[in-house]
């Protein structure tokens, strides 16, 4: 993405997740109060995460898991019928509710609107030069990998979707792939979720 492109982005990031966040308080709070009864234990779920040049940093989720859960043996992976899944959660995954408090991660600048999603540590230990360069660009709540396929998908296929994005970003695409995932969100209804893609190298 040309430098001018670059420094129009982070100008829209900060305005949109700033009006983004204060548009939805009310919403949050409802939604944190849901959580909170239907469960008990934290609002938010955070798990360590790297991002751009290999930055660790911690994205903010509602919490759509029982507490302690990654911790009961099935690691963080997460399909629809996972018994760990609460019913808030159920209903926060399906309206792709549940990573919208990741506008404050953006807001501060660790994340953007657009851009490969964050990944655990375990799995950049893994990558090989050409996977690395997911991790050229901030992560973002949504990303070209998510409106082509998402879960659906295996890994490297993700990853190859993730590396093409960093070589042909620009505002245009990022304008494409937020309106795309609105329309996958909320018109096809969950479908930037889809069904676990299976890699034995990365679960």
């Amino acid at each position: 993405m040309p430098g001018w492109q670059q420094t129009v982005k982070r100008g829209l990031d900060i305005l949109l997740s700033a009006a983004g966040l204060v548009c939805l308080a009310a919403p949050f709070v409802l939604i944190a109060l849901a959580v909170r009864l239907d469960s008990g234990g934290p609002i938010f779920f955070r798990y360590p995460r790297v991002g751009k040049g290999g930055a660790r940093f911690n994205p903010l989720k509602f919490r759509t898991m029982v507490e302690g859960a990654i911790d009961q043996g099935f690691g963080t992976t997460l399909s629809e019928d996972d018994v760990r899944l609460t019913r808030v959660g159920a209903f926060l995954r399906r309206w792709a509710l549940d990573e919208l408090p990741q506008l404050w991660n953006v807001l501060k600048g660790e994340m953007s609107l657009v851009g490969p999603r964050p990944t655990f540590a375990y799995q950049v230990e893994r990558y090989d030069e050409f996977q690395r360069r997911r991790l050229e660009v901030k992560p973002g709540i949504t990303g070209w990998a998510q409106v082509n396929g998402r879960n659906a998908i295996s890994w490297p296929e993700r990853i190859e979707l993730d590396v093409w994005y960093v070589d042909h970003a620009t505002l245009w695409l990022d304008l494409k792939i937020l309106v795309k995932t609105l329309w996958l969100a909320y018109v096809v209804r969950g479908g930037i979720y889809g069904t676990d893609g299976v890699n034995p190298d990365f679960r």
